[in-house]
């Protein structure tokens, strides 16, 4: 099978956005975006706590505290947005509920980043003075179009490059596991799903799983034959 070698030049023109603490208003979902999918492929759920915001990596965990009442709640980033001027941050209702602020519709808030995650990537959205851009970084790997079999776990899904890029390689190195790239459409949206680990049954990647869902809570099996 004939192979494709490819160099990535991540630029700082990817906006890799990195913003440890952040003050201003936080607002929630609402109903209607119960069960729709965000922008990183997961679907919303108003019972986790997850939340949107305009730069940081998906995987980013945040603490948030109410200025009002110093109530505060650890979140991860599984989407983009808010899009309103002057909010920094879209909660989960399970999210807000914590925070009180349910009945108020907005508060003012606090951003702290607890833990990077992974997946360093952002999108393409100027940066404020106190963010910082991160140096080009340069990848060569070689590409190939498979058809696996088995089952796999699959850890997330990315619509950023540079989120793919990065979370491949640091899955390859931590689990020593082959990593199977999946291209789909959602939504009229290309999404790429990272699935790791190639397994002859389900019995061992469920226990392959359970290694890695501390870290990953999201993982599911994915069954090569159902594609």
């Amino acid at each position: 099978m004939k192979r494709i070698t490819l160099f990535l030049i991540l630029l700082t023109s990817f906006g890799f956005v990195y913003c440890q603490v952040q003050t201003g208003k936080a607002s929630f979902y609402a109903d209607k975006f119960e069960g729709r999918a965000t922008a990183s492929g997961e679907k919303y759920k108003h019972s986790k706590l997850t939340a949107a915001h305009r730069t940081l990596p998906f995987g980013t965990l945040v603490k948030v505290t109410n200025l009002s009442n110093n109530r505060s709640v650890e979140v991860r980033i599984n989407d983009r947005g808010p899009f309103v001027k002057g909010r920094i941050i879209d909660l989960s209702r399970a999210a807000a509920k914590q925070l009180e602020f349910v009945n108020a519709g907005l508060a003012n808030v606090k951003l702290e980043v607890v833990d990077p995650g992974d997946g360093k990537g952002g999108s393409q959205i100027k940066p404020a003075d106190h963010e910082i851009l991160e140096e080009p970084e340069f990848y060569d790997f070689n590409v190939s179009k498979v058809s696996p079999k088995g089952f796999g776990v699959q850890i997330g899904s990315y619509q950023e490059l540079v989120n793919l890029v990065r979370l491949s390689q640091n899955l390859k190195s931590s689990y020593r596991k082959e990593v199977t790239v999946q291209v789909k459409m959602l939504n009229n949206i290309k999404v790429y799903n990272i699935i790791l680990g190639k397994f002859p049954n389900r019995a061992k990647a469920e226990q392959f799983k359970s290694s890695l869902i501390k870290r990953y809570p999201g993982a599911f099996i994915f069954d090569f034959s159902k594609v």
